[in-house]
């Protein structure tokens, strides 16, 4: 029996010549275009960033103020340097986990600070080393009366990764979440942290080092860079063989 091929098979339009010469520029122009789009991406995060170091240099530059009773947006006062006054709250107390400092692994000291005004607001007192076993918490002595605290206004992260649930944490935290600290705690506190930045008297012994936050400007360059190195890469590849291929022709 003589075998048969599919019509479909016969009468499959086939590419030109045209057609077939024209699909590297095809692609040469749509990876071009890919990789110039996501250079300007990591070009616009980076001046983003760039704007952001800016505004931390000019906050810290500013004079210390209170902290205001009023802000519509905290976002404003991110990295200020603010003065408040009230009680801490020591049976609220926290310790936040997987801090090093030169080296060491420790904890971030945080107590809820009661303001004059009724208000409540948590206080990154410093940091402390671990003891020698996990067991055994560190002691962080905290002032009794009427404390004043100097510090730095800081923003908590508003997403992060946990291996597991905190729905009742005990006194060690992975993370720092004020408003999940006030459904944990029944103390419902302001959404930002006061990084303190001048020991009380007496001094409580906590290391309070506050590097300048790193924003990865370095990184978005790269990579932008990266991309744009790419762009021309295949533009320049395109040429190339382009133009091999019409001396090859002539």
């Amino acid at each position: 029996m003589p075998s048969t091929v599919p019509t479909a098979a016969v009468d499959a339009p086939r590419p030109s010549g045209r057609a077939r010469r024209a699909l590297p520029t095809v692609a040469m122009v749509a990876a071009v275009a890919l990789c110039v789009a996501a250079g300007n991406w990591q070009r616009g995060r980076m001046a983003q960033k760039e704007a952001l170091g800016a505004r931390l240099a000019a906050a810290a530059a500013t004079p210390v103020v209170p902290l205001p009773s009023v802000v519509e947006d905290w976002s404003t006062w991110r990295f200020r340097q603010v003065e408040l006054a009230g009680r801490y709250d020591a049976a609220r107390q926290i310790l936040v986990d997987n801090k090093v400092h030169a080296g060491r692994a420790g904890y971030h000291v945080v107590t809820p600070l009661m303001l004059g005004d009724g208000r409540a607001v948590l206080v990154n007192r410093g940091w402390v080393a671990q003891a020698a076993s996990r067991a055994t918490l560190p002691v962080a002595p905290l002032p009794t009366g009427i404390v004043t605290v100097h510090g730095r206004l800081a923003l908590p992260a508003a997403g992060y990764f946990e291996l597991a649930s905190e729905a009742a944490p005990g006194p060690v935290w992975q993370n720092l979440d004020p408003a999940r600290f006030g459904a944990a705690t029944g103390r419902a506190v302001l959404p930002v942290v006061i990084e303190a930045t001048v020991a009380p008297v007496p001094d409580d012994g906590l290391v309070r080092d506050w590097p300048a936050p790193d924003f990865g400007i370095e990184k978005h360059r790269i990579y932008m860079l990266q991309w744009y190195a790419l762009a021309t890469l295949a533009a320049g590849l395109w040429l190339f063989f382009t133009l091999r291929r019409f001396r090859s022709t002539t």
